[in-house]
């Protein structure tokens, strides 16, 4: 038996059993042992670790005290590694800076001269390559906007439609163009193989615009981590269901995401994402700016927290914190908020309704039927709890696929799997013996109903739902169910 023996966080206030987990961004306002452990305690699920900013030496050390927190609580934690991807930036100014005014023409060149009012370095060819007359630009994320007029081998020549000061490596954007660049640069191989050396759970995969951006991750990743594929590119929708089933999870990406879509499209892009994913059984994180306000605020605006209500209405798997908790003055406290505002929902009939008229119809083989079984059969005998042998975490994700009313209790054949099963959508974990050949059905049955009841999650007498494969050991036999009380 591992030390990971209990289920992952259950409650975010005694007596409810919160089903959509909550992931939370580690930076300055929490790289200490003693706040990971708040937040943990507060809630926190998956902690996410932002390869966009820190040095190895900072997520080394920030991955060794989840890892203790982890041994010492008993309980699975999750840890995603989210690396940069390409990041398109604007050279230097020789201000320093430099307003552009609406109407007026703007160059950017392949020049590595300093920019003036007229023109700025562009170090990107495979912008000028791709852009074509009347591409849009976007530039320090959407608040500046170039239209294309001209391209030459070395430059775009373009017209100011929405202007403002633009300063030093500011970010550029090109919403509506396929630009030729791979989804990982050098830093991000680098980083993901300190990452995956250490053991993280997920990978955050950006700039993804094709399947192929996902496929070349693979070929690096293998089976060692969930690839979690974020979704900010609106190339990729236009891809989203090769891409979606190529991915171990997603996560619907609003900043950038928000920057080169209208805003009016946003909310309607979240809910197919969501709705996809639910479909294909992937869990799907909904991020950005979620409780923005808490940043600076103890408590967030009510447009936040119907923000966050909305993705648990839509029935995302996890809901995550960026900056509230990275760089915030109330991380403790947003994750607290957050999981009000989650077990609130939760504790609704209409969001209860809603889960029961989204369920998707099983698909056409025996781990789905039996999945989708286990969920009827616990409705119908008002089971505490639905626990699954699951080797690898898959017939975990397929039941939590169903949405059951009751907790999923995922007993995992090992570490890695249980931790990757804190993101997904009503499923506790722990790491459990996943027994022989020679071992009788009716002895794994009685095991998951004590493990159910000492985990907290049935009393004796209650009727638990126990969903297993036959032989055991082997991934993908899940076959067979049995309903049991408690003793």
């Amino acid at each position: 038996m591992s030390a990971i023996s209990k289920p992952a966080s259950a409650t975010s206030k005694p007596g409810h059993q919160r089903r959509t987990k909550i992931v939370s961004t580690l930076g300055p306002a929490s790289s200490t042992a003693a706040m990971i452990e708040r937040l943990f305690n507060a809630g926190v699920d998956v902690f996410r670790l932002n390869f966009s900013h820190g040095t190895h030496e900072d997520h080394a050390s920030r991955i060794s005290m989840i890892r203790d927190l982890e041994a010492r609580s008993g309980r699975p934690i999750g840890i995603l590694a989210d690396v940069q991807g390409p990041k398109l930036r604007v050279g230097q100014f020789d201000a320093g800076r430099a307003a552009l005014a609406h109407g007026t023409r703007f160059r950017l060149d392949l020049d590595p001269a300093l920019g003036t009012a007229d023109r700025v370095n562009l170090p990107h060819p495979e912008i000028i390559q791709a852009a074509q007359v009347g591409s849009l630009l976007l530039l320090d994320d959407g608040k500046l906007r170039l239209r294309v007029l001209e391209k030459g081998t070395d430059y775009l020549a373009t017209e100011v439609i929405t202007g403002g000061i633009l300063s030093d490596r500011k970010g550029v954007n090109v919403p509506d163009v396929v630009l030729p660049i791979p989804a990982l640069t050098t830093k991000d191989r680098i980083d993901l193989d300190f990452a995956l050396a250490h053991g993280v759970d997920y990978v955050g995969l950006s700039f993804v615009q094709r399947p192929a951006d996902v496929q070349e991750a693979r070929e690096i990743i293998g089976n060692r981590a969930w690839i979690m594929t974020k979704i900010e590119k609106p190339q990729a929708l236009d891809n989203l269901g090769e891409i979606l089933a190529l991915s171990d999870c997603v996560m619907v990406a609003r900043g950038d995401l928000g920057v080169e879509l209208p805003p009016e499209e946003v909310p309607l892009v979240q809910k197919r994402i969501v709705r996809e994913a639910r479909l294909l059984g992937k869990p799907v994180v909904v991020a950005t700016q979620m409780l923005e306000s808490m940043i600076s605020s103890p408590a967030p605006t009510r447009a936040e927290a119907s923000d966050v209500a909305t993705a648990v209405f839509d029935g995302a798997d996890a809901v995550m914190l960026s900056a509230e908790t990275a760089a915030g003055q109330y991380p403790e406290e947003a994750v607290e908020i957050m999981g009000r505002i989650v077990t609130r929902v939760e504790r609704d009939a209409g969001w209860q309704a809603l889960m029961q008229a989204s369920r998707p119809a099983p698909e056409h083989y025996a781990a789905d039927a039996i999945a989708a079984a286990a969920q009827q059969v616990a409705q119908t005998v008002a089971a505490k709890v639905i626990v699954a042998y699951t080797l690898s975490g898959r017939s975990a994700l397929r039941i939590a696929r169903e949405r059951p009313e009751c907790l999923v209790l995922g007993l995992a054949g090992n570490a890695e799997a249980a931790r990757r099963l804190s993101l997904v959508w009503g499923v506790r974990s722990c790491v459990a013996d996943q027994g022989s050949d020679d071992v009788t059905f009716g002895h794994v049955v009685q095991v998951a109903a004590v493990l159910a009841r000492e985990n907290g999650l049935a009393a004796t007498g209650d009727a638990v739902v126990v969903v297993a494969g036959v032989p055991f050991g082997k991934a993908g036999s899940t076959n067979s169910l049995r309903i049991v009380r408690v003793p």
